[in-house]
C-alpha cells in the first residue's frame, strides 16, 4: 500500500497565528517531531490542529482536526509547585465531551518546568490520533500564567 504526503497545521485565533508543520511524504503513519511556539493571548481558548493529505495538482484534504485545551495545563502551572523530582506525576486529565483527549493525559514535572504529554482524537474522521506535548515559556514582557483567570 502506497503512502501519503501529510502536513498539519496549528491555529491561534485570538492573535490569528496560523503554523505549518514540513510534509512527511510517502508514509501511513507520519510523525512530525517537530516544535513550535506560539503566542497565546487567551488561554481560554484553544489552540486548533489540523491534519491535511497533501495534494500537488489539488487542493489539501483536511484528514482530522482536534483542539488543544490549554485549562489543565494552566490550572498546574498555578499550583505554584516548586522543585519535584522529574517526571512526577503533578495532575491528570481524562477524556470526556470537552476535550479530544483519545486517552488520560498527564502534565509531569520535567526540568523544573511543567509538560503536558496528550494522545488527540481527531475529529471528522474515521480514525485518527496525534501525539502532542505542550510546556508554557515565559517571554520578556509576559505576565506569565500564575494570574490568569480561568
Amino acid at each position: 500500500m502506497m503512502g501519503r504526503d501529510w502536513h498539519m497545521e496549528l491555529l491561534c485565533n485570538k492573535v490569528n497565528q496560523k503554523l505549518k508543520t514540513g510534509v512527511v511524504k510517502d508514509n501511513c503513519n507520519p510523525e512530525w517531531n517537530e516544535e513550535f511556539t506560539l503566542s497565546i493571548k487567551d488561554v481560554k481558548t484553544p489552540i486548533h490542529l489540523s491534519v491535511y493529505d497533501k495534494d500537488t495538482l489539488s487542493g489539501d484534504d483536511k484528514m482530522g482536526e482536534a483542539d488543544i485545551d490549554l485549562k489543565p495545563y494552566v490550572q498546574c502551572v498555578q499550583m505554584g509547585l516548586n522543585e519535584r523530582p522529574d517526571d512526577s506525576s503533578v495532575k491528570r486529565i481524562q477524556p470526556d465531551d470537552t476535550n479530544c483527549l483519545a486517552e488520560e493525559s498527564n502534565c509531569i514535572w520535567q526540568n523544573g518546568n511543567i509538560i503536558q504529554e496528550m494522545i488527540l482524537k481527531l475529529r471528522n474522521v474515521e480514525s485518527g490520533e496525534v501525539v502532542v506535548e505542550i510546556e508554557w515559556v515565559d517571554v520578556i514582557g509576559c505576565k506569565g500564567l500564575s494570574q490568569v483567570e480561568l
